[in-house]
Parts: structure tokens; C-alpha cells; sequence
């Protein structure tokens, strides 16, 4: 390693919030101002209000609320496909044939009755 080329380490740096609260921790300074520490800090004290001025909240519930209504008269695939199955097995089979004669046979015979 090389030496004079990092720099010194101080084990008891004191480190002081605006607020008049100051504790020890070690650094390569040996004394940092803060202006915000854990003992007056809103988010740490309890003291913090969250504000919702969006609705945010309310908006999310909302879209929840009206996702769910929705879903409840959907169905799943699994229902969908049976379904489709059902149908298509009840489903009258008719055979179409190429041959112009027997179509021709057809379509006169219905037009006699």
C-alpha cells in the first residue's frame, strides 16, 4: 500500500446538529455541523403529517373498489372454453358437398314442397 496518500482517520469525531443534540462517530473530519439529526427529524420523532392534498389515496381505493365490481361477473378461461365446447356439441352438423348436381337436387325439392 502507499503511504502518505489517504487521509487521517479520526476516531472521535463529534458531529453537531442545529438543534444542540451531539454524538461521536469516527470520520476523516474532525468535526461536522448538521442541521437535521435522528432527534429532530419529523420522520423519526413521530411528529411528521402526511398530507394527501391529491386524493391519492382515495382515488386508489376507488379504482380497487370499482376493479373488483368489475371482476365479479367475469369468468374464468376454464369456464369460458367448457362452454365453448357445450356449444359447439349441441351445434347441428351440416355437410356441405361440391357436387352441383345434388345441390341443385336440393335446392328443387325444397322448392317443391
Amino acid at each position: 500500500m502507499k503511504k502518505d496518500i489517504h487521509p487521517q482517520y479520526h476516531k472521535n469525531c463529534v458531529v453537531t446538529c442545529v438543534c444542540g443534540n451531539s454524538f461521536e462517530t469516527g470520520s476523516t473530519v474532525p468535526e461536522i455541523k448538521v442541521e437535521l439529526c435522528s432527534a429532530c427529524h419529523p420522520f423519526y420523532t413521530g411528529k411528521q403529517k402526511l398530507v394527501d392534498t391529491a386524493r391519492r389515496v382515495e382515488k386508489f381505493s376507488a379504482r380497487v373498489a370499482a376493479k373488483t365490481s368489475i371482476g365479479a361477473g367475469k369468468k374464468g378461461k376454464k369456464v369460458k372454453k367448457a362452454a365453448r365446447a357445450e356449444a359447439k356439441a349441441n351445434k347441428e352438423v351440416v355437410v356441405k358437398t361440391k357436387d352441383i348436381k345434388k345441390i341443385a337436387q336440393v335446392t328443387l325439392n325444397a322448392k317443391k314442397k
